[in-house]
């Protein structure tokens, strides 16, 4: 009964192909749409997720400039500045941390010969190779000596050999930064762009004491990038950091502070949490399309049970019960949603290539969700096929048998 109930439901669809194509269109593009919306979804979460580890793990930033009472943003650098000895004084006391890199940073004409460029120029320590996860292609790293004797020595990404250098040939040379001269001691590996579009090698480091001293002649620094030693010591890590900065800048336990720490593992929660609504919603939407593919089965199956009207009373006055015609007709309407379904995933994954190719968005394609979106297609077939089938089940076979 199972086999020939298939066989029927496969020979009505080929008899009837525009009628079966229109009714597999619902299905197929509503299958399609929810695995293409769910993986652009899923590829919004792996940038954001991308985009923040690119900056380092487990990561504390402490910004010089903290909110007033009224929540009002308090001027970076205003006040109690921040210091190297601050971030000297969290590496030494602070526990639970592996890393500490205080910074500066602006914008600089970098000339070599006749070649100039603008680029970032970080004032830093040894420290924000390994925090940021960059690594040395040639030559080495600034270290301790060039920070005590602020010596103009730099290190620089390979966009910047690309602009200034043609020949390629960028080690030991001189570059000018802001009209100081600096050797290039260090060429860092490619890294690429960020996941915002950044170009992670437009840069140039260089001594945290040089560019105080020597290019931008201030004694503050702008920021405290800490790396804690794993995510289960960073929010004590934190903790820690603003009572040993309070204390420091000695500002009492009614006053607000002048600094700001930001932790970047409570910013990827908020922001996964955030990718996690935009992808529900991004599905629920995509998921009304199947339902409208479900009335289209339902709508076409109350048609077949009109014309099979006749047919029907004949299987029943042969001997065919209730269960058996409802059976037929559940099956009719499940063979729409399998074949529908799987004619979707291909749709869909086919759709979240071509979004990826075409408008360079990242998409992840999900194999729980192309199951899920299978199954469902399934249900919605059987589901929606239920009340014409239950319909056809209960026909009486002598009115049956008399309609025209």
């Amino acid at each position: 009964m199972f086999n020939e109930s298939v066989k029927m439901a496969i020979d009505g669809m080929i008899g009837n192909k525009l009628r079966t194509l229109l009714t597999l269109l619902g299905i197929i593009i509503g299958v399609g749409a929810v695995i293409a919306m769910v993986s652009l979804g899923f590829g919004v979460r792996e940038q954001i997720k991308e985009n923040i580890s690119r900056l380092g793990s487990n990561l504390l930033i402490v910004m010089s400039g903290g909110r007033t009472a009224t929540g009002a943003r308090i001027q970076a650098g205003a006040g109690a500045r921040l210091t190297y000895e601050d971030a000297k004084a969290i590496e030494k006391t602070v526990d639970g941390i592996k890393y500490v890199a205080p910074m500066v940073q602006s914008t600089y004409q970098i000339v070599q010969g006749n070649q100039n460029w603008y680029s970032q120029v970080l004032g830093t320590t040894p420290n924000i190779l390994d925090i940021r996860d960059y690594s040395i292609a040639e030559g080495r790293n600034i270290n301790d000596r060039d920070m005590s004797g602020a010596a103009r020595n730099c290190v620089i990404g390979r966009t910047i050999v690309e602009n200034l250098f043609p020949d390629g040939d960028a080690l030991g040379k001189t570059i000018r930064i802001n009209s100081a001269p600096f050797q290039v001691v260090g060429i860092l590996a490619e890294k690429g762009q960020s996941a915002n579009g950044q170009d992670q090698d437009d840069i140039v480091i260089i001594p945290l004491t040089t560019a105080q001293r020597r290019v931008m002649g201030i004694t503050f620094i702008r920021s405290i990038t800490i790396q804690a030693q794993n995510e289960n010591t960073i929010n004590d890590a934190q903790a820690q950091v603003e009572q040993l900065l309070r204390q420091r800048h000695r500002i009492k336990d009614t006053d607000n502070d002048d600094f700001t720490v930001r932790n970047l593992s409570a910013l990827m929660e908020t922001m996964m949490s955030t990718a996690n609504t935009i992808t529900a919603l991004l599905g629920c939407i995509a998921a009304i399309s199947l339902l409208v593919g479900g009335i289209g089965i339902m709508n076409i199956m109350l048609v077949s049970v009109t014309e099979r009207t006749r047919e029907i009373g004949i299987r029943k006055a042969l001997g065919a019960t209730y269960h058996d015609i409802l059976l037929q007709f559940l099956i009719e309407s499940a063979v729409i949603g399998i074949i529908g379904g799987i004619l979707g995933v291909a749709l869909g994954i086919g759709a979240s290539y071509a979004i990826s190719a075409v408008a360079g968005w990242k998409t992840v394609v999900s194999i729980v969700v192309v199951l899920i979106s299978v199954v469902f297609s399934v249900g919605i077939g059987i589901f929606f096929g239920l009340y014409p089938a239950r319909k056809a089940a209960l026909l009486d076979p002598i009115d049956a048998l008399r309609y025209e």
